[in-house]
């Protein structure tokens, strides 16, 4: 057997980035073999032009670690390679850039990123490059924070023992131009308007001339994006940001036509998916994320008012595939200090309800894949969510031992898990939950020498 003439054919690199870093063996993240046994999580997912190596997902995750003035504002930077690259790295299928300005004043904190700006270009497609080198894909979440913008970082807040703190024009921030839907005091985030207790400023309502700004925002955003190599876009209309402002009719008080009926507070939502389809490739995976209910359902404002609820969601879902939507991620909350529940006290309610909207929209034949979000921390009830939902949790053991592909016309709750904060305990998530599963997948090759046993 002849030698190698070249270090490089010893240990070749990713082509086409600007720097050496080393190609992997294998793909981590997937199978050595797949077979009839593999787990459904473990098996890769086409979606247009793009395919996930697995069905795992890097949730988008506020860090509020970038520039909050001068010519760096809102650029991402080496913190970013260095987290979400190490995801990648791990072998997640896709990885989320952090809920992304499509405004300045769309981001939650000065310290978010911004996409509103064509010199912000290159910081995400660094980012990106090097996601891609690792064999994930790189996505964006296009967003604007609306009421919910111009408040420090939650670590700030904790030090003034608050939840919530805004942020002044000393600190980066922009009081004088929070928007929403509706506008004036009682129209900030808790109600407490420029209280001294309060931790929001109060919104300005939009006008008809600001939407047709937003709307264009979004569009030009996602320009920027697919020039920066970003592979799948997300559009954020969730946790009381703007776009979920407009959805509710608790938030939404408007009399235009951009208010009253579904139709009317789900235009400018549709006008948004609409602009962003037409600037991105037709093989482009678009995605998007909702609150699928805001928990206000039993509240006084809902019984005057009415709220965003599942039923809803069902409604606005249908719409999507026409829409040129792919996925549904589905998460709750986040609208109003009134929601009736706890987001962060059970680990499986939003699964529940991805599979609900699932269940609906295949009972109607319509083809669009949906994302569960939550606090999924076991590997065995993350296999549960894409593959089965006839065992309850407690059984997980023992269904991660029995099931394999869902069959005998069971139905998966989920087509993908989207994971956030246990990536940041365990960046090495992907590869234990396989472990877990007794999935043979490949460690990248700087870390073979540490990967786990064979069970």
């Amino acid at each position: 057997m002849s030698s190698p003439s070249t270090s490089q054919d010893i240990n070749p690199g990713v082509p086409d980035i600007p720097y050496f870093t080393p190609k992997h063996a294998a793909d981590p993240g997937t199978p050595f073999k797949g077979s009839p046994n593999t787990p459904t999580l473990f098996n890769p997912l086409k979606v247009r032009s793009k395919t996930l190596r697995n069905r795992i997902i890097v949730a988008p995750m506020c860090q509020y670690s970038t520039a909050s003035g001068g010519s760096d504002i809102g650029k991402l930077t080496d913190y970013h390679v260095a987290t979400l690259g190490h995801y990648a790295l791990k072998g997640a299928g896709l990885v989320f850039i952090e809920a992304t300005g499509v405004q300045p004043n769309g981001r939650i904190t000065p310290y978010c990123p911004g996409i509103w700006s064509d010199e912000q270009t290159a910081s995400h497609k660094r980012v990106s490059d090097f996601i891609k080198s690792q064999g994930a894909l790189s996505g964006i979440q296009l967003a604007h924070a609306g009421r919910k913008s111009s408040t420090v970082p939650p670590w700030i807040a904790a030090g003034f023992k608050k939840p919530s703190v805004r942020a002044g024009v000393e600190s980066g921030g922009w009081p004088e131009d929070v928007v929403g839907p509706s506008g004036g005091p009682e129209n900030s985030w808790d109600g407490k308007g420029m209280a001294e207790d309060g931790g929001f400023y109060p919104p300005r309502a939009l006008t008809l001339s600001d939407i047709k700004d937003l709307v264009d925002a979004f569009a030009q955003a996602a320009r920027r994006s697919v020039e920066a190599g970003i592979d799948v876009i997300e559009i954020h209309a969730a946790h009381g940001y703007l776009l979920h402002q407009f959805l509710s009719p608790i938030t939404n008080r408007r009399t235009d036509q951009y208010g009253g009926s579904f139709e009317n507070r789900s235009r400018v939502l549709i006008e948004v998916i609409e602009a962003v389809r037409a600037q991105i490739p037709k093989d482009m995976p678009l995605f998007l994320r909702v609150s699928s209910t805001e928990w206000m359902e039993e509240s006084d404002l809902a019984k005057e008012y009415g709220s965003w609820d599942v039923e809803s969601t069902i409604k606005l879902a249908r719409l999507l595939p026409g829409l040129g939507v792919d996925l549904l991620d589905v998460s709750s909350g986040g609208n109003h200090p009134q929601q009736r529940i706890n987001m962060f006290s059970s680990s499986d309610y939003q699964t529940k309800i991805a599979n609900q909207i699932r269940q609906a929209l295949r009972k109607d034949n319509h083809n669009l894949l949906i994302g569960a979000v939550g606090l999924i921390t076991e590997a065995e009830q993350a296999r549960n969510i894409v593959e089965e939902n006839d065992k309850s949790i407690g059984e997980e053991a023992s269904a991660a031992q029995e099931m394999t592909d869902a069959k005998g016309g069971k139905q998966p709750m989920a087509d993908v898990i989207l994971v956030a904060r246990q990536f940041m305990r365990e960046p090495e998530w992907v590869l234990k939950v396989a472990w877990k599963l007794g999935v043979d997948v490949a460690w990248p090759s700087q870390f073979l020498r540490v990967r786990f046993p064979k069970l």
